[in-house]
């Protein structure tokens, strides 16, 4: 993207500012790609503006998802930064932190920066590499943390790997306390979790497949909070999809203990019972839990134990996830229905309001990640999305940006679409030809 995108006004939408508690129709003014100005008078727009008529839509933040795998460089048959910064913009969202399990990993200062540059050569969705937390991902050495830093990365984490070491864990947050970064944790024992297929509870026990303990989140967990609070060090935990995490996040929270949590749209919503169908689209990580958990998690999101809803996109090739349950690897194309998903499960149900919901897509995971976004404030980059909320639509995984064809939401009937991502006040996502109602003079 060069070069000074021309003023833009999205006139007439519901916008919705968590950081400034806007929630009412306005208009809103872009200027040289940051925003000028809510609610104009007509005598300070650009003659040259373009404009936007949002009646009846939704204006908010582009939203920022805490840990998406983009898979390139090396694993390119799975995802590209190409189609997954695609898959990003159809989803809404405008900031994506990406994992490391690239191939070689993001352990390198030269790792960090080949991201970058194919990310702004792609110049879609902003792309932030989250690095290894760990020499090649192997738990056993620390990575060079402050040149990875210095190179772009803007967190650390060896997800979707857990990190099992814990003295590394801990010289770790104390590092980063200094540098004031965070450190992504995906909660698991591995020796609990070892060839787990699914929930380990009654429907994996009828079915005779091996199951994945809650107990294997719950204990990591335990030990992650007590690290951060020795430490105080920045420390997210997610995704988490168990009770037992539940409990021990709100605890140490009400302890004012610095640590943040984020749950996947699948795990708000499915239960273990899907897999009944052997249907590898439901092998997701971390797993399909059962009603309970998944209510005790909606409840976490609504009060705030848990502070944001993450993608947990995990693109698998076709041919990976073609595979039996067993054999087949944990993954799912996520970007493109978490947003859908939560408007469906959650705000349409009543479960959250319609700021508390771009709160956990969009502000907070700005504030974990420590990004300039998740914002409408004057000044602030023009990183906006708008939504057509009452719009349905089926999912149809063949016809994702992305290059995985794999999602639990298949089939399902959901509420919301995107009809516009502005990244940098550029619209680079518009599905809707009609949407701009031209220049005014």
């Amino acid at each position: 993207m060069y070069g000074t995108p021309s003023p833009l006004v999205i006139d007439r939408g519901h916008v919705i500012d968590p950081v400034n508690s806007i929630d009412r129709v306005a208009r809103l003014l872009i200027v040289d790609g940051r925003i000028k100005a809510l609610d104009p008078a007509d005598g300070d727009v650009p003659h040259d503006a373009q404009w936007i008529d949002a009646a009846d839509k939704i204006v908010a933040p582009g939203l920022v998802d805490l840990g998406a795998e983009l898979r390139q460089p090396g694993r390119e048959e799975d995802e590209t930064i190409q189609s997954g910064s695609n898959a990003a913009l159809a989803g809404g969202y405008t900031s994506v932190l990406c994992c490391s399990n690239t191939n070689p990993v993001i352990d390198s200062a030269a790792a960090v920066e080949l991201v970058i540059q194919m990310s702004q050569r792609v110049g879609g969705v902003r792309v932030f590499p989250i690095a290894c937390l760990s020499k090649g991902r192997e738990a056993e050495q620390m990575a060079e943390l402050a040149i990875l830093h210095e190179a772009g990365a803007i967190g650390f984490s060896d997800s979707p790997r857990p990190m099992p070491n814990d003295a590394l864990l801990k010289r770790a947050l104390d590092y980063c306390r200094m540098l004031d970064l965070p450190i992504f944790d995906r909660p698991e024992v591995p020796g609990l979790a070892e060839g787990g297929v699914m929930h380990d509870g009654c429907v994996s026990l009828s079915l005779g497949l091996k199951g994945l303990p809650s107990e294997a989140e719950d204990l990591a967990i335990a030990r992650d909070v007590r690290l951060a609070e020795a430490t105080k060090g920045r420390l997210h935990v997610g995704p988490v999809s168990t009770m037992g995490a539940i409990d021990m996040i709100s605890r140490v929270k009400a302890r004012d203990i610095v640590i943040s949590a984020s749950v996947c749209p699948q795990n708000l919503h499915g239960s273990d019972e899907l897999l009944r169908s052997f249907d590898a689209r439901f092998k997701v990580h971390p797993p399909l839990r059962s009603p309970r958990h998944v209510e005790t998690l909606q409840n976490a999101v609504a009060d705030g134990t848990i502070d944001a809803i993450q993608s947990g996109h995990m693109p698998r090739a076709r041919e990976k996830k073609g595979n039996d349950l067993d054999s087949a690897p944990f993954g799912t194309a996520a970007l493109e229905t978490t947003l859908s998903a939560t408007i469906t499960d959650m705000v349409r149900t009543g479960i959250l309001s319609w700021t508390r919901a771009i709160e956990c897509l969009s502000t907070n995971p700005a504030k974990i990640a420590k990004l300039n976004a998740g914002t409408l404030s004057v000044g602030a980059p023009a990183d906006v999305v708008v939504i057509d909320p009452d719009t349905t639509w089926t999912v149809r995984p063949e016809n994702f940006e992305s290059k995985c064809q794999s999602s639990p939401m298949e089939g399902r009937t959901l509420h919301g679409q995107v009809i516009a991502t502005i990244v940098g006040g550029r619209i680079v996502f518009s599905p809707i030809e009609a949407l701009m109602a031209g220049s005014v003079g």
